[in-house]
């Protein structure tokens, strides 16, 4: 079965309050990108990897490689003007298998976690990572608030998995604002998603917090 994996890595700094894209950003001695290719690398060295960067980052990129020396093949990708579209763009160079969706900012995705959502995907056509939650939570809407049941909520994640036929004719649709993840771009299409046990570790890095978290996490 071939394995790929694009890496959407399109983000910026602003809610990092940073002038660096923040998956640029070092923790433990390595852009956060760096650590996550790692992760898909160590998981299975023949993935193919793809890396979904905006135009104005692909210097950046190489400077970095260089300054590093980074030496995990990746392929680049053209990012789009929102991620549906960076998607895409990541597809065009995936032909066949099973391809998983993961966020540049994701560092702390574990083995395990990788394995078990290509596995699924290989047998259900998809796999989605996804975690209890451990807090109480309430709805909020113009008449108020009300408690909802925590045990009918997922906290989603990546790497998101699918055959890559289907998510390819999936994503043959046209832009939908209603579209969050590939999840739900594969959803439209009629498919059932099929959720898997994702790790609590893997945590998408967006707030300043969330650094010092990821350091403490990979020591």
């Amino acid at each position: 079965m071939q394995k790929s994996v694009i890496i959407v890595a399109g983000g910026t700094g602003s809610r990092m309050k940073s002038e660096i894209p923040k998956q640029f950003l070092e923790i433990s001695g390595k852009p956060i990108v760096m650590h996550t290719i790692e992760k898909f690398y160590f998981f299975d060295p023949l993935i193919n990897i793809i890396l979904v960067l905006p135009a104005a980052h692909v210097s950046l990129w190489y400077r970095l490689v260089e300054k590093y020396h980074f030496s995990i093949p990746v392929q680049l990708a053209n990012g789009g003007e929102n991620r549906f579209q960076s998607v895409k763009n990541g597809l065009e160079l995936v032909e066949e298998g099973i391809v998983g969706i993961h966020d540049a900012v994701r560092p702390l995705v574990s083995p395990d976690t990788i394995k078990r959502a290509f596995e699924t995907a290989l047998i259900k056509g998809n796999a989605i990572p996804s975690i209890q939650l451990n807090d109480s939570l309430r709805i909020v809407d113009n008449a108020g608030n009300n408690p909802l049941e925590r045990s009918k909520v997922r906290i989603i994640q990546t790497p998101q998995c699918f055959k890559v036929s289907l998510l390819k004719i999936a994503y043959l649709h046209e832009y939908d604002a209603c579209f969050t993840d590939d999840a739900s771009v594969l959803e439209k299409s009629g498919e059932k998603i099929n959720l898997v046990e994702g790790n609590p570790e893997n945590i998408k890095i967006t707030h300043p917090i969330d650094i010092k978290i990821a350091e403490a996490l990979l020591l």
